[in-house]
């Protein structure tokens, strides 16, 4: 499940990519894919590399890479064991709603970012995430968990003061909303919730099988009820 629109990025052979953040290696994948491209993932959590690792592993194996080559780093985002101007993109994507000293953060991944190229960034949605925090005291105080709701102002100007300008946004995956709302409303723990169950393997189902009428469905109500925010910028 994709939350970054690679269509709009213009990725040339060669690229540097980072994906901070990259948990299990979703993006790191798709980055991979583009033609000649070093595609780096990055995290705090040994085992979410783990996981990562052997999902590029797998698509080495069914040759599913534009050719390029991947690599792992156990990092902070505070503190990137990179130098200065090094990646042609970075995507930071559900990260930083996690982070106590966001500021340092960005800093940090623009400061890693060549001039003149895009930083992508994706955090929770200001309501669909109010919602859930008012639904679940459990959902609010998980380890770990998000510790901030940003509102769209407010993330871009954070961006826009460590040197950066945005230049497009968007929202995604407006069918997890809802699923999460049950989620908190049940409890987010809870295995044995019927209705969670089930639209759970709805959202699998969709991931696996990519039918048009869903991706159709999510985009048309990405506008309202889209779960994440996603916003572009580009390095002066």
């Amino acid at each position: 499940m994709l939350t970054v629109d690679f269509n709009r990025l213009n990725i040339q052979p060669g690229y540097r990519i980072l994906d901070i953040g990259c948990g299990s290696g979703r993006h790191t994948c798709a980055a991979y894919r583009y033609e000649n491209v070093v595609a780096i993932g990055a995290d705090i959590s040994h085992a979410e590399l783990a996981v990562a690792k052997e999902r590029l592993k797998l698509h080495e194996r069914l040759g599913e890479n534009g050719g390029g080559a991947w690599g792992l780093s156990m990092a902070d985002i505070k503190n990137l064991p990179f130098k200065e101007n090094f990646f042609d993109l970075v995507i930071c994507s559900e990260v930083l709603e996690h982070i106590a000293e966001d500021q340092n953060a960005a800093i940090e991944i623009i400061r890693v970012l060549k001039p003149g190229h895009t930083l992508v960034v994706s955090v929770p949605r200001y309501l669909p995430e109010r919602i859930c925090w008012a639904l679940s005291s459990e959902y609010v105080n998980s380890k770990d968990g998000h510790i901030r709701i940003y509102r769209k102002n407010r993330l871009i100007a954070l961006l826009e003061n460590c040197g950066v300008r945005h230049w497009a946004l968007h929202y995604a995956h407006s069918l997890h909303t809802p699923y999460w709302w049950l989620k908190c409303l049940t409890g987010p723990n809870r295995k044995d919730a019927t209705l969670v169950n089930h639209y759970h393997r709805f959202l699998t189902w969709d991931i696996m099988k990519k039918p048009k009428w869903v991706g159709w469905m999510d985009r048309l109500l990405n506008s309202i009820l889209g779960k994440s925010l996603v916003v572009y910028f580009n390095k002066g």
